[in-house]
């Protein structure tokens, strides 16, 4: 009596005939897909700061500029961490209503750098940070 040898190979043709069905099932529906839309604000009907703002200014080699419009209206350098000091102090003068932040950046600068003064400031808890932009046509 022969003994019986067991066969231990997996046959992958029925797997490959369901991949390729689902393939082509996702290239036929993948057009039909409707994606989303963002309707972003235009900077022609951006509002006005209703109070003086205290204005962040970073310029193309990364230096960063502070100038509080309520106080003398003095530019002043800063690094990082004068700068979150300074703006914090400045909103704590006043809790209930904080004094706007609005962050200029050259157009020339990368947006990182943008994103990480803002993202210090939002660690740092302060409210009303914004971007500063120049009407179109001026």
């Amino acid at each position: 009596m022969r003994q019986r040898r067991l066969k231990n190979e997996i046959n992958v043709v029925p797997y490959i005939d369901v991949m390729l069905v689902l393939l082509v099932i996702f290239m036929v529906t993948a057009p039909m897909m409707t994606t989303a839309k963002i309707d972003l604000p235009s900077v022609e009907k951006a509002a006005t700061v209703p109070s003086p703002p205290i204005q962040v200014t970073i310029k193309a080699d990364q230096s960063l500029t502070l100038i509080d419009s309520a106080g003398k209206g003095q530019e002043i350098r800063v690094d990082r961490k004068e700068l979150v000091a300074m703006i914090v102090a400045a909103q704590a003068k006043n809790p209930e209503k904080p004094q706007p932040v609005l962050i200029a950046g050259d157009k020339n600068l990368k947006y990182e750098a943008v994103l990480e003064i803002m993202d210090d400031l939002n660690r740092a808890q302060v409210k009303g940070v914004g971007l500063l932009v120049q009407l179109k046509g001026k």
